[in-house]
């Protein structure tokens, strides 16, 4: 942790759920910053329930909880939302992705945030953002890979269109707001003033199928669903080998493309007119595909991976989940790291990244099981709060905390 990342000494108070804002606030403790995770008293973040879980905590949540501290503090509650007033000004960056509207109906919109914190960096994540005719529904970053025609353009075409198996959407999104906040951030360290970011989940996937876009508003074309093919390159595609292993190859350019057809096939396959251009070789790929898959099947991974290598190629494994913790190059760099974990002991999650050979990058630390695990010690110390203050708050339900547990009154 050396110099402690380059946010190191930024504040953040993460009042999101679920994924793709709490993402965002992970990505900002990974880069140094201190945040703070406000959550329901009770139920907490909604993602500590998401996937699957060990001895009742969810093991996504210690990963996407990463590098917080929970204070449990209740929005719908009039002290608790003054005591959030009091707060925020010793805040840089707030965090929200309530439904559009809900911050202003418990008078905690935007513009009351700057007013008693003119500096504050505000991220306002919604699936579609604070305006138009969706702004009201309710989404997820499934709705954005549907809306923006991504899952229309994947998979196979006599299959049904196919949504990612993974947070796509949510995670790209996080990983987009965090830059912005950051730039935000940069533009208050010049000018003094805070910013309001109205930020819309599929505004950051319609940048996944931007060239398809791109291609159809000038030359109204429609691509098929190709599978792991491309209609802009070939080769381009998954093969197996005949150790049951799966090789990934790209032939992006043509001098790329050449070092692959030379490989599979000598000189004379490189002259051949069906593979000459890029062109020729999208129109001839299911021909394509089924010479480098008989190249394949006929060699284990290993073999073929080499040969593509040593002349060249763009060709690599295609890793299983489980396979992925041996593959040498992500255990080389630690991209996936072991944190210990006071109740479940030790986890494994993506390490921080990217490196930053300066500032230092932050060590993972999971994040806390016990809703409102800090809220005690959290108000105290930055509001001065004194433990009968903190309990009467805790008896109306306004915060949460496991000293004040048999004292506390659950609210619906």
């Amino acid at each position: 942790m050396a110099n402690g990342g380059p946010l190191r000494g930024v504040r953040v108070l993460d009042c999101a759920t679920m994924i793709a804002a709490p993402a965002t606030a992970a990505m900002l403790a990974d880069f140094g910053a201190e945040v703070i995770k406000l959550e329901r008293p009770g139920s907490g973040d909604h993602s500590r329930r998401y996937g699957p879980q060990r001895d009742g905590v969810g093991l996504y949540w210690k990963s996407l909880a990463r590098g917080k501290r929970s204070v449990a503090l209740d929005l719908h509650d009039a002290q608790a939302q003054e005591l959030l007033v009091r707060w925020l000004p010793s805040f840089d960056i707030f965090l929200e992705n309530f439904r559009p509207g809900t911050l202003e109906r418990w008078g905690l919109g935007p513009e009351r945030l700057l007013a008693v914190a003119p500096h504050l960096v505000v991220l306002r994540m919604t699936a579609f953002g604070q305006d138009g005719p969706y702004r009201d529904r309710a989404g997820f970053g499934t709705l954005a890979e549907a809306m923006t025609g991504l899952a229309s353009v994947s998979g196979w075409e006599d299959r049904p269109p196919l949504l990612p198996p993974v947070p796509l959407a949510d995670v790209m999104a996080g990983q987009a707001a965090a830059a912005a906040v950051c730039a935000a951030y940069a533009r208050r360290l010049r000018t003094g003033a805070g910013e309001i970011i109205d930020f819309a989940i599929y505004e950051a996937v319609l940048r996944l199928v931007e060239s398809q876009l791109i291609e159809y508003a000038a030359n109204g074309t429609l691509h098929a669903r190709l599978g792991n093919r491309m209609e802009d390159t070939a080769p381009r595609g998954a093969y197996r080998c005949a150790d049951g292993a799966w090789v990934a190859l790209s032939g992006s350019t043509q001098d790329v493309a050449e070092r692959v057809l030379r490989t599979i096939g000598g000189d004379e396959l490189v002259a051949d007119p069906r593979f000459r251009t890029n062109r020729d070789r999208v129109a001839h790929g299911e021909e394509l595909d089924a010479l480098l898959s008989g190249f394949c099947a006929a060699r284990t991974r290993e073999d073929a991976i080499a040969r593509f290598t040593a002349a060249g190629c763009a060709a690599g494994p295609l890793e299983t989940i489980d396979s992925v913790f041996t593959n040498p190059q992500v255990a080389a760099r630690g991209s996936l790291v072991q944190v210990d974990d006071p109740e479940l002991g030790p986890l494994t999650m993506a390490n921080a990244f990217p490196r930053f050979a300066r500032a230092g990058t932050v060590e993972p630390t999971p994040g806390p099981s016990v809703v409102g695990a800090d809220t005690a010690d959290v108000l105290a110390r930055e509001l001065g709060l004194s433990d009968a203050e903190l309990r009467s708050l805790a008896e109306r339900g306004a915060i949460a905390d496991p000293r004040y547990r048999d004292t506390a009154r659950s609210k619906p």
